[in-house]
């Protein structure tokens, strides 16, 4: 069974997403990791190796959340990505990982010699 958030909040100045669900754990997950991380197929492709590194996106924001029936979130970022679905249960597993997808993610901007900070 899918756990159902029960507050959810956007920290602008802070860049972070405050989610507590009904089983009583509650996640703090920061924009930039939403955004690197997306379920849409531009970031995450159509199967396994498929997946497009994000550069650029330390300083990513969050203009509007939009509930999706009672299952997810779309998330529309300010540098223009509004696809992709967050279910509840993608959003759990992103706050339950974060330390270990974030290690992965700049692990992978290393070996491609890329960087967090957007272009100037």
């Amino acid at each position: 069974m899918t756990q159902q958030p029960i507050e959810i909040k956007l920290r602008q100045q802070s860049h972070i997403l405050d989610i507590a669900f009904d089983d009583g754990v509650s996640f703090e997950i920061p924009f930039e990791l939403l955004r690197v991380y997306s379920p849409s197929a531009e970031v995450s492709g159509h199967g396994p190796g498929q997946e497009v590194l994000q550069t650029g996106k330390k300083d990513v924001g969050i203009n509007e959340l939009i509930p999706v029936g009672s299952y997810a979130l779309q998330i529309n970022f300010d540098d223009g990505h509004d696809t992709g679905l967050y279910t509840w249960e993608y959003l759990y597993k992103l706050g339950k990982n974060q330390d270990a997808l974030w290690e992965d993610y700049l692990d992978r901007l290393a070996a491609a010699g890329a960087i967090r900070e957007p272009s100037p």
